[in-house]
């Protein structure tokens, strides 16, 4: 079932970072330090998605991945949208929390 404007807008707003695009997508923008780590991310977003059986556009532009979703089948978003974008969101701040504990592991061992 798909949602009205209203409903995703109430969900965008506990989304960080997704926005509505063309009445018909969200999209989000994620950015990494390098080509290599948004390529792992994408990796991770793959997985996701193979397991919701429900996969996004995906844009990747140097240290930038960008990733859309609809449900093509019900002609809007819907709850599976929402779900994954919230696992996108968590799979991205985990390596964002890696990378973070892997710096400040350098640092002290200088």
């Amino acid at each position: 079932m798909t949602y009205t404007k209203e409903e995703v807008d109430v969900h965008l707003s506990q989304l960080k970072g997704w926005e509505l695009v063309e009445e018909r997508f969200i999209e989000r923008r994620f950015t990494f330090s390098s080509f290599m780590k948004g390529i792992s991310f994408v990796d991770e977003v793959a997985t996701i998605s193979e397991a919701f059986n429900h996969h996004p556009l995906i844009t990747i532009d140097y240290q930038n991945v960008i990733l859309r979703l609809t449900s093509w089948d019900e002609g809007y978003l819907t709850a599976v949208d929402m779900k994954e974008a919230k696992q996108y969101n968590e799979a991205f701040e985990k390596m964002c929390a890696n990378e973070r504990n892997h710096d400040a592991g350098i640092v002290k061992s200088r």
